[in-house]
């Protein structure tokens, strides 16, 4: 079931109203019926996949804590080998055998093993690494294993974080569900609002992305310079506004019914390093990798070759998570070799700054870092969005191909030429409208930031104030949203 979607407009309110109606004792097994609901409306059948790695968690973590030594280690292993199989068979199994296929046929022989036809369960790579976390904690004796079999269902399959996290933490969910939370006017209100946010975030400025440059990344080589330009950069804004729509969404979601989900996104385009945007980017993966990948390998706290190797690994390891496709992989070692470069540059830079004073403006130099990274992120992007490695390096090889001639292209023929080049075939108007919606985002993103709330917005504006920029969200959503083709988020794919 989509977010943006009527089905979930209907779902949501029933949901939780009975959720609020419904006596204490049964209300989570509410949640954990509505939540099966929610996931088979995708493929029903894969409601199995989830239930074979809850029954194998739910006893591995019981076991763990009764053991000890070597069978405790034993039984993690079991855990994780068994969640990590079943992404391998469903996610990476056909990717290893074209990959090996290749390999073969490079000696003139056939790969004999065959390749499967099956769907990737949606959401498979977020609810597996919510089951990790519960496992790891309980072996590392931060988290007591849970045994309320229902209870830790739904710990799994909580519906709104279900399918594209954020990826909760045992410590921060579990014992939520075992509250009983009273309905609060003020938190459902704040749910509602930030529900409503990330419509305008998804519907409004992502889906209308989606429309205009999904024909460039579809075919790119019918494409150079300006066109592709201008299609990497609002690749960058389309899955932001998808992704942290959809986080929104799922906070909003759970908070009216009284449940607190991390944070995942913190202005990550306001970055003035790599390092920086990926501690506001997608902030519960990241975190996720740090705990229990970059930490257990050493960190930083390794000789510095090894530091190097850790920080490229993990990054290799993230891009590998997001998909079975070299162009992930690649672009997850570009962050990687980013953060390398930047660390072995860091001595150099300090001291061209210092020379040339940079510091002595710090307005046009936090601008010049902010926009630096933010470039750097888009040139990674190029891969992440490519249908192929071959589409990618096309599009990084033709960024700045024929600019000059294009440029005057425009300026002497105003109408063909922008349509085709600056518009993307859109129209002016509509292109037009999508620059504003995306003034507005960044313009209400800049008061939270002067604020220092990351979260909310006109929280303590005066009424006139709230409603009329709730009203303007309203209408904006109705009239120009895209509702056409009901979009899926982007992140439902890992």
């Amino acid at each position: 079931m989509l977010f943006n979607s009527l089905e979930f407009i209907l779902f949501f309110p029933i949901v939780t109203l009975l959720y609020f109606v419904l006596p204490y004792k049964y209300r989570w097994f509410l949640l954990l019926m509505a939540s099966c609901y929610f996931y088979m409306a995708f493929v029903p059948i894969y409601i199995l996949i989830l239930g074979f790695t809850i029954v194998v968690d739910y006893f591995a973590a019981i076991y763990i804590e009764k053991a000890s030594g070597k069978k405790r280690r034993n039984l993690l292993i079991i855990s994780l080998a068994s969640n990590i199989f079943i992404l391998a068979v469903f996610k990476y199994y056909n990717f290893i055998n074209e990959n090996l296929s290749f390999i073969v046929t490079l000696f003139g022989h056939e790969n004999p093993i065959p390749f499967l036809k099956i769907l990737l369960p949606i959401g498979l790579s977020f609810h597996t690494f919510q089951a990790m976390s519960y496992t790891i904690e309980v072996y590392r004796g931060n988290q007591k294993p849970e045994k309320h079999f229902g209870i830790y269902s739904l710990y799994v399959m909580f519906y709104p974080q279900l399918v594209a996290g954020p990826i909760e933490r045992p410590q921060n969910i579990l014992h939520q569900f075992y509250e009983k939370h009273n309905f609060q006017p003020n938190q459902a209100t704040e749910g509602l609002k930030l529900i409503l946010w990330g419509m305008f975030k998804k519907i409004l400025i992502a889906d209308r992305i989606a429309a205009m440059i999904n024909p460039v990344f579809n075919s790119p080589q019918s494409y150079e310079g300006i066109p592709l330009i201008l299609a990497s950069i609002l690749f960058a804004f389309q899955i932001y506004c998808d992704f942290s729509g959809y986080s929104d969404i799922a906070i909003g979601s759970a908070k009216v019914m009284g449940f607190k989900l991390m944070n995942n996104f913190n202005h990550p385009y306001c970055s003035r390093s790599i390092s920086e945007f990926w501690s506001r980017w997608h902030i519960s993966l990241s975190t996720w990798f740090r705990d229990y990948l970059y930490i257990p390998m050493g960190g930083n706290r390794v000789k510095i070759s090894r530091w190097y190797f850790n920080l490229f690994f993990v990054f290799i390891i993230s891009g590998l998570w997001h998909g079975a496709n070299w162009t992930y992989i690649i672009w997850g070692a570009l962050h990687g070799l980013y953060l390398i470069c930047a660390l072995f540059t860091a001595k150099a830079s300090e001291k061209f700054v210092s020379i040339v004073r940079l510091t002595k403006a710090p307005i046009l130099w936090n601008a010049c870092q902010t926009l630096a990274t933010f470039l750097l992120v888009c040139f990674a992007w190029v891969f992440f969005r490519a249908s192929s490695f071959s589409d990618a390096y096309y599009i990084s090889t033709h960024l700045f191909s024929n600019i000059g001639q294009q440029l005057r292209m425009i300026l002497t023929d105003y109408g063909n030429s922008r349509m085709n080049l600056v518009y993307l075939n859109t129209g002016m108007i509509s292109f037009a409208t999508l620059v504003v919606f995306i003034f507005v985002m960044e313009l209400i993103q800049w008061k939270q930031r002067k604020e220092g709330d990351t979260r909310y917005f006109f929280q303590n504006k005066p009424i006139a104030i709230r409603w009329s920029f709730y009203i303007f969200l309203v209408i904006s959503i109705s009239l120009f949203g895209v509702f056409h083709n009901n979009s899926e988020f982007i992140y439902f794919q890992f």
